[in-house]
């Protein structure tokens, strides 16, 4: 990954500065899409979920609460990756406090995948249990 260092990125002006500014978190998002599974799962539940919104045509606030909702578990699985590069940059060896760093960023996906779970099923179940009767 060509990096450019903080310094250099503080001399840079006007549009370089602003292209660069978008420039950085695509190359996030495709190194964490491309070397965790995760995400690539995450990513593929959302398309999923969408398509689900449009063939039940959802109400607009329902559209609110799903693009909330996957946005922040795409954002919780980013932060956890940065997470753990950090970890993984500091030390390779086992360290007790490296593994309750990298667990507890994982828990902390875990448990807003679980709320996100829920709010598909208080969105979804009651159009799908309507479709069966």
């Amino acid at each position: 990954m060509n990096m450019i260092s903080r310094d250099e990125r503080k001399k840079q002006k006007g549009i370089n500065k602003f292209i660069n500014s978008f420039t950085y978190p695509i190359k996030g998002l495709r190194y964490a899409y491309r070397n965790e599974q995760n995400l690539a799962v995450d990513v593929g539940v959302a398309i999923l979920v969408i398509l689900c919104g449009l063939i039940f045509k959802i109400s607009g606030f329902e559209w609110a609460i799903l693009a909330l909702t996957i946005g922040l578990v795409i954002s919780c699985e980013l932060i956890n990756t940065a997470i753990e590069a950090v970890v993984d940059l500091v030390t390779e060896e086992y360290h007790p406090l490296a593994k309750v760093a990298k667990d507890t960023s994982a828990a902390a996906v875990f448990i807003f995948a679980i709320v996100a779970v829920i709010v598909g099923i208080i969105i979804f179940l009651p159009k799908i249990i309507i479709l069966f009767r």
